[in-house]
């Protein structure tokens, strides 16, 4: 490996520190309790390296949303590609989303669960080429596809795909936050509310 190679990687890496560092914080502490200088402090950088990466914690908090979608959106990508019975990709897809999310606490957290400052722009989240409506769509292609196959009756495409979301968004919420719940397993949970959410679908 070449030295720009070489450098090219750390500041692969340190940017990927600062995010990880900046989400717990967010989370930890609330948006408005953190300072660049806490953070490069929990990473003992100065804050001028930081500024190097990052205007602000705005931009911070916006590329951590980004982040979390993007992720999100290459895992189901994949599954989009694969052949077979929509529903089981749809299935398939929920179930992804769920273990993401349990996978990335702090930043599913930071992205869906954490009050966002009044100045942040959430337009930009929500335009149809974002990372994170690139997710969304992925609901309603996969919808779509199971009504087109008969597997599903006519339905609301856009209430359905809001329907699931909310149920896998809680699930994947309570089981991050209430560990300490007596679940009957934690996967026996995450199964029995996917496969209920799409049975009522194809009821």
């Amino acid at each position: 490996m070449g030295v720009k190679e070489r450098k090219e990687r750390q500041k692969k890496f340190l940017r990927q520190e600062i995010l990880d560092a900046a989400s717990e914080l967010f989370v930890r502490d609330g948006y408005e309790n953190v300072s660049m200088r806490r953070i490069a402090d929990k990473i003992e950088y100065s804050p001028t390296t930081i500024y190097l990466y990052f205007k602000d914690k705005g931009e911070l908090l916006e590329q951590l949303c980004k982040e979390m979608f993007g992720r999100l959106v290459q895992r189901l990508s994949k599954i989009m590609e694969q052949p077979g019975d929509p529903v089981e990709r749809l299935r398939r897809g929920l179930l992804t989303y769920i273990h993401f999310g349990l996978e990335n606490p702090h930043h599913y957290r930071a992205t869906f669960m954490m009050v966002l400052p009044e100045d942040f722009d959430e337009k930009k989240m929500h335009q149809e080429d974002s990372p994170g409506m690139q997710a969304y769509a992925f609901l309603t292609r996969g919808l779509e596809d199971c009504v087109q196959a008969g597997k599903m009756p006519p339905l609301n495409v856009e209430l359905a795909a809001q329907t699931l979301w909310a149920g896998v968004h809680g699930i994947t919420s309570l089981l991050i936050t209430d560990r300490d719940f007596p679940w009957v397993g934690r996967e026996k949970v995450i199964h029995s509310t996917v496969d209920t959410l799409v049975a009522g679908l194809e009821a």
